[in-house]
C-alpha cells in the first residue's frame, strides 16, 4: 500500500522545485510507492480551474489534501523565510467591502472585490482558517501541524540550515535534514538514504 505524503514547498523559478522533482520521480519507482501531493498539484486541479479562484479558495483545497496525507515534508531553502505569496488577504480583520484580492494567476486582470460574505473563527478541532494572512507555506505547515501529521523537514543543501527555518518552524530542528549529499565524485545527489528513512523505509 502506498503511502500519502504532502510537500510544501516553494516553487517559483528561484526556489526549490529541484527537491520535489526528484522526490516525484522516487516516489513513482516499483519499490517505495509514494503518493506525493503538493501545491502544484492541488493548483493545477479543479479549485484553480475556476475564473475566480482565490487565495482562500486555495487554502481550503490545502487543507483537504493535508488531512487526506499521512505527512508533511517541508522543502527549506535559502528564501524560504522571506516567501509571502498567500498573505495578502486582509478579510481577517477588515469587511468585505473594504477588501479587494486578485485570483490565482490573473494578475495583468486587476484585484477583486472580497467574495467571502461572513467569517468566523476556527475552533480548535477544526482546520486552519482560510481567511489568514499566513503565506501558503505557512498555513500548510500550520495545518499539518494542528492535525497532528507526522512533519520532517529538507533543506535545500547538503548542509544543515538551521538558520533558514521560519520562526513558525521553531522547535523542528531535530527533525532536518539535507536533502543533497556529495558523491564520491564530488557531485551534489540526493541523500536517499536519509529520504527513506524519514519515510520509514528503513
Amino acid at each position: 500500500m502506498s503511502k500519502r505524503v504532502y510537500i510544501s514547498a516553494d516553487y517559483a523559478e528561484d526556489g526549490d522545485k529541484d527537491v520535489t522533482d526528484i522526490l516525484h520521480k522516487w516516489g513513482k519507482d516499483d519499490l517505495h510507492k509514494v503518493d506525493f501531493t503538493d501545491m502544484a498539484e492541488c493548483v493545477a486541479g479543479s479549485v484553480a480551474d475556476s475564473d475566480d479562484c482565490r487565495p482562500c479558495d486555495l487554502k481550503e483545497e490545502f487543507n483537504k489534501q493535508i488531512q487526506l496525507s499521512s505527512m508533511l515534508i517541508a522543502i527549506v531553502g535559502d528564501k524560504t523565510k522571506t516567501r509571502t505569496a498567500g498573505s495578502e488577504c486582509e478579510r481577517c480583520y477588515k469587511g468585505q467591502s473594504e477588501c479587494t484580492c486578485t485570483p490565482y494567476k490573473q494578475n495583468t486582470n486587476g484585484r477583486k472585490k472580497c467574495k467571502v460574505e461572513n467569517t468566523f473563527s476556527a475552533d480548535d478541532s477544526d482546520d486552519i482558517g482560510t481567511i489568514n494572512g499566513f503565506s501558503y507555506l505557512k498555513h500548510e505547515f500550520l495545518e499539518a501541524e494542528k492535525r497532528n501529521k507526522t512533519i520532517a523537514i529538507f533543506y535545500n543543501s547538503t548542509q544543515h540550515q538551521t538558520n533558514w527555518l521560519p520562526h513558525y518552524m521553531s522547535g523542528y530542528e531535530d527533525y532536518a535534514y539535507p536533502f543533497w549529499k556529495t558523491n564520491d565524485s564530488n557531485d551534489r545527489v540526493a541523500d536517499y538514504d536519509t529520504i527513506k528513512s524519514v519515510l520509514g523505509y528503513d
